[in-house]
């Protein structure tokens, strides 16, 4: 667990519904974040995690509610004021989402050329440094096809922080990776954590990942927080149903 004395709200979400046709996924849902932690979101699938995170940068916007980051109401923005937003914070894609047909080098250089000032020579030096700094080195002119399901993420990673953000916002970082390379993600998150100083919020079913990297745990379920606290609050906590999640019995899992 990382050690954290801020009491800065980065990400505020207060009042927030959002349905897909019939379906509500969240209802009347508030939701703070504090500045240079690690909050980890879990529950169930279908639970709203996923749609959570789209709703901090505005992937998704609410059907109701409002949300803020760094104390500015962002949902009522349009698409180009929302630039300066995203710039300041980095998504990792539950898939890495990299472009197939650019290399390693062009993927993670991609935002830089798009939103920076740098000239090619800083952002290529610019790149190796984002690569070391995941592990990556000397496979710029890799194509995603060349590499691993774990390397993809890493690399994936170093794009997302490519624009030196204040935030980083994993879906699903260890999903579909073996132990080992889950765990080679986990260490990266605690790593970009310390050197970055960067608020990390984590969707993720991986309940070993999630009270390895957690400051915060956060539990959904219909569309509503069920449990908040810390890892070992979550590990201890009275709700039968939160420890059902927990121990990953298919009544609760599957709900």
């Amino acid at each position: 667990m990382i050690e954290t004395s801020s009491n800065h709200i980065l990400f505020e979400m207060r009042h927030v519904s959002k349905s897909f046709g019939q379906l509500k996924v969240l209802e009347d849902f508030d939701l703070a974040i504090t500045a240079g932690a690690t909050t980890v979101i879990i529950g169930p699938s279908g639970c709203g995690k996923t749609v959570l995170l789209k709703h901090l940068i505005m992937l998704l916007r609410p059907d109701s509610g409002q949300v803020f980051f760094d104390g500015v109401r962002i949902d009522n923005l349009k698409e180009r004021q929302l630039i300066n937003v995203r710039k300041r914070c980095g998504f990792l894609f539950q898939a890495g989402a990299l472009f197939d047909s650019q290399t390693v080098s062009q993927n993670v250089g991609f935002s830089l050329y798009q939103h920076s000032d740098m000239n090619p020579e800083q952002i290529k030096k610019k790149v190796r440094e984002q690569l070391e700094m995941v592990g990556m080195s000397k496979m710029e002119d890799r194509f995603p096809s060349e590499l691993s399901g774990g390397q993809q993420k890493r690399v994936a990673l170093a794009r997302a922080i490519a624009l030196g953000p204040e935030a980083i916002l994993y879906d699903e970082p260890t999903t579909g990776l073996d132990p080992i390379r889950a765990a080679t993600i986990n260490e990266l998150i605690i790593k970009l954590q310390k050197q970055l100083k960067v608020t990390s919020i984590v969707v993720t079913h991986d309940m070993k990942s999630a009270y390895k990297i957690a400051d915060r745990i956060v539990m959904l379920k219909n569309g509503h927080i069920i449990a908040d606290g810390t890892a070992q609050q979550i590990s201890n906590h009275p709700s039968d149903e939160v420890q059902d999640f927990i121990r990953g019995d298919s009544t609760v899992v599957g709900s």
